[in-house]
């Protein structure tokens, strides 16, 4: 009987956290580039809007809150080749993110990474706009861009990596991280270098790399990236026209960004940046999250750190994921939902198995980041090909109490892009820290 009673609880207990409805925006066919790298916005004007973008130039939209999708291609006379960043602002604006290939092609042609370009949508990412040109300072190449909008004024920013030249391994070559602002998202101010140490050119640990930034209500604009082993940080205070005289180093990112993962062709652990932005007493905190194998090369795991003081101080290092040492947890992403304060974290994991089956978790905050609890999301684990190019993140949008992961998946060495519409009420029930959390700051 007590044998009974046990099995009924845990399977209570497991509805309780019942998979999420996995939707699959794309799969890959023989006459397209795979679907990988998506990144995924909700419209804060019409949160029932959501826009994904996904390598190397597909549009995916809902508008009727996930029940229904439809893809389209994206074109502009500058190129279109991957490394898509969507974010929307609160006037109903949706930006897209990528790189160029003006010549249409690809790595044979010096233009290829020529510049980055920013497209805009006014409605709901059916219509997109030729695109903007952003840091076009040939010969250098410019990679890896990824946006951020202040929360009132609705100006964007961004920042990337420019390379002297993308992939060299001169000693002499640099890579920098470069910041560009606009008003509007069609005219970009002149890129500014915000970095002092600067990378070289492999595209490896030893590269500047990943930078992402966050704005405050206030209009200070952060950023964190990593280089050599160590996670940067800069600041401005008057909206990107002056920064700190020195990079500050407010983590050790042990092993490198670049890791190796049984069965993915490569692995980064790129540090991304979130500002929490909501009237609550969480208001101006900064998080970093990150990957790394400190722990040992069969060991990745998912690290945050917090400031309280715009980036002065920061916390340890606090491991995310919940289980055992062991195992790996990989391409993690932050979203902060600015109505609510939560905090959720999106990556892979492979706690259940002892081969190379993976899942997809959530880990989701609702006391500022103090404690996490993580939930399986993914319906089945897949297993990825080394052989065949898997990409390089995953994204997460949260507004209005909803959250929307997106990742990629591999099957018998073919990806496909999913996510997931998830109600914060169905993760945080009961929560006596919520209705605390929710209290403004004095």
């Amino acid at each position: 009987m007590k044998i009974s009673l046990l099995a009924v609880f845990s399977f209570f207990f497991l509805c309780s956290f019942a998979q999420f409805k996995n939707i699959k925006l794309a799969e890959q066919t023989d006459d397209a580039y795979p679907p990988v790298e998506p990144s995924i916005a909700i419209n804060k004007k019409n949160p029932k809007n959501i826009v994904v973008g996904m390598a190397l130039n597909r549009v995916v939209t809902t508008t009727d809150g996930g029940e229904t999708w439809n893809e389209t291609k994206l074109t502009s006379p500058l190129g279109v080749y991957g490394d898509p960043a969507v974010i929307a602002n609160y006037k109903g604006e949706v930006f897209y993110f990528h790189l160029a290939d003006p010549s249409g092609k690809g790595r044979s042609d010096d233009a290829w990474l020529d510049r980055i370009v920013c497209q805009i949508s006014i409605n709901e990412g059916a219509l997109w706009s030729e695109g903007a040109s952003i840091g076009n300072n040939p010969p250098a190449d410019q990679d890896k861009a990824w946006p951020a909008v202040h929360p009132k004024k609705n100006f964007i920013c961004t920042t990337w990596t420019q390379f002297d030249k993308y992939g060299s391994d001169s000693p002499s070559c640099q890579s920098n991280i470069m910041f560009s602002k606009s008003g509007s998202g069609n005219r970009w101010s002149k890129p500014v270098q915000i970095n002092q140490n600067p990378g070289d050119c492999i595209d490896d640990d030893n590269t500047a790399m990943g930078a992402v930034p966050a704005v405050s209500s206030e209009g200070k604009i952060f950023v964190a990236w990593a280089n050599q082993g160590n996670i940067y940080f800069d600041r401005s205070y008057d909206e990107g026209t002056n920064w700190l005289a020195s990079d500050l180093l407010i983590a050790k990112q042990e092993g490198g960004w670049s890791m190796s993962v049984p069965g993915l062709e490569r692995c980064n652990g790129l540090p991304v940046l979130a500002v929490n932005n909501t009237f609550t007493r969480y208001r101006g905190l900064l998080y970093v999250v990150w990957a790394d194998q400190r722990n040992g090369t069969d060991d990745t795991d998912i690290w945050l750190i917090r400031s309280s003081n715009r980036g002065d101080s920061w916390t340890k290092p606090v491991r995310v994921n919940k289980d055992e040492p062991g195992t790996h947890q990989f391409m993690p992403w932050i979203a902060i939902d600015e109505t609510t304060g939560h905090v959720f974290i999106v990556y892979y994991d492979r706690r259940n198995y002892e081969d190379l089956q993976t899942d997809v978790y959530l880990a989701y905050s609702s006391d500022g980041g103090d404690s996490f609890t993580d939930a399986k999301i993914s319906e089945s684990p897949f297993i990825p090909d080394s052989k065949k190019f898997f990409g390089d993140y995953t994204n997460i949008s949260a507004h209005g109490g909803i959250i929307t992961p997106v990742w990629t998946r591999m099957d018998k060495g073919r990806t496909s892009v999913w996510t997931t519409v998830i109600k914060d009420v169905d993760l945080i029930k009961n929560d006596p820290i919520r209705d605390k959390a929710l209290q403004k700051p004095k």
